[in-house]
């Protein structure tokens, strides 16, 4: 049923699942309906209970253009008896084939379905994809914040985000990073360098566990020094040939290979094929590689960061040892004046001995100043009857 509602009589979906809504686009849209009105009419669904008698299904986008334009009234296409799934299907399906939805929203979407009881093959039959692409999507859900941005910006590529989400988070970071800077040449190299962290994350025995014996470093030496040399010679000869070739016009080739050209065109098709193969071989090859070096450095930063918390610990344990050892002679110095003043024995006839001190000095003062002071007088009366 299609009716003129009151926009305030609609509220958006709380399970909508698109959260991120472009404010330039939002913005074109909002210029639109201002000039022509809104040409397709949102779809609700009435509720009961609720704080608005109808929740939007579908056309969110148009929902907040038509207020932020000043509109009071929207067309609306009401689908009655209609339960929380099948709402929700609806929403996703309206918004998973617009350019505008991010591919974490749409991941999130078909997991929510997932939740409900959905299989990857009747999501895909309900969307019109592929099981593998639904497969694929709800796979980038184990990526960590930083990484789902990078992809929902458009800086990482759906398919190498799957390849990254198969990492822990650390190394997720590590390839999602060095992806974006540029470190390497194109998305294939990227995917294959984000394969060789998962080996080393399995531990996969890449070079051997063991040091390789005087036999096998030799019959190493012999292989790389004959890869080298084949390499070198299709260098030398086959790129000169093809480089030579390219520079002719088709019509000299077809005079100068005459009844041959059939046969040249095979062995070059054959060509092509193998080098293919062995261009997409060696590209994994520089990704393991990469990701060994990427892993040894890791390992050489954790190896330096347990030596300087070695360090330190050591540090300051010397530190304590020597707070310990000035502590005990500070109390062996202490000790002797201890032994002195001890409370009882030294200090009680020191208290005694200060009183008798002072009573003797007391009965020796009086007794020499009687003992001067006769004579003295002595002398004055004589000196008086003289």
């Amino acid at each position: 049923m299609f009716a003129d509602l009151k926009i305030d009589e609609i509220a958006p979906n709380p399970e909508q699942p698109r959260k991120f809504f472009d404010e330039e686009k939002h913005q074109e849209l909002k210029g639109s309906i201002e000039e022509n009105g809104l040409l397709q009419p949102v779809v609700v669904r009435p509720v009961e209970g609720g704080e608005s008698p109808y929740v939007l299904i579908a056309g969110e986008r148009r929902w907040r253009a038509c207020k932020a334009a000043g509109k009071t009234v929207i067309p609306a296409n009401i689908l009655k008896d209609i339960d929380d799934e099948t709402a929700y299907v609806l929403g996703i399906a309206e918004n998973v084939g617009r350019a505008n939805m991010t591919i974490m929203e749409e991941a999130g979407g078909y997991a929510d379905l997932a939740a409900a009881g959905w299989d990857p093959l009747q999501i895909a039959k309900q969307f019109g994809k592929t099981e593998t692409h639904i497969k694929w999507r709800l796979g980038l859900l184990t990526l960590r914040q930083e990484v789902s941005e990078m992809v929902d910006k458009g800086q990482v590529k759906p398919n190498l985000a799957w390849h990254i989400a198969q990492l822990n988070p650390g190394n997720q970071m590590v390839a999602a990073t060095r992806y974006v800077r540029g470190d390497f040449d194109s998305e294939a190299e990227a995917q294959h360098f984000a394969n060789g962290l998962k080996m080393m994350e399995k531990q996969t025995s890449l070079t051997g566990e063991q040091a390789p014996d005087a036999e096998m470093q030799e019959t190493r030496k012999a292989q790389k020094a004959k890869a080298k040399d084949g390499l070198g010679k299709a260098e030398e000869v086959l790129l000169a040939l093809l480089e030579e070739l390219v520079a002719k016009k088709p019509e000299d080739l077809a005079v100068i290979l005459g009844d041959d050209l059939p046969r040249h065109v095979k062995v070059i098709g054959k060509l092509y094929s193998q080098v293919q193969m062995v261009r997409n071989l060696l590209s994994k090859a520089q990704g393991i590689q990469r990701a060994l070096e990427a892993d040894f450095s890791r390992k050489a930063l954790e190896v330096q960061k347990e030596a300087e918390e070695a360090k330190a610990a050591e540090t300051a344990a010397e530190a304590k040892t020597e707070e310990k050892s000035a502590t005990p002679q500070k109390k062996t110095g202490a000790k002797p004046a201890a032994k002195k003043g001890t409370p009882g024995t030294a200090a009680k006839p020191t208290a005694k001995a200060r009183p008798a001190a002072r009573t003797t000095a007391a009965r020796n003062a009086p007794a020499r100043k009687n003992t001067e002071a006769k004579p003295v007088a002595k002398t004055a009366e004589a000196a008086t009857e003289k």
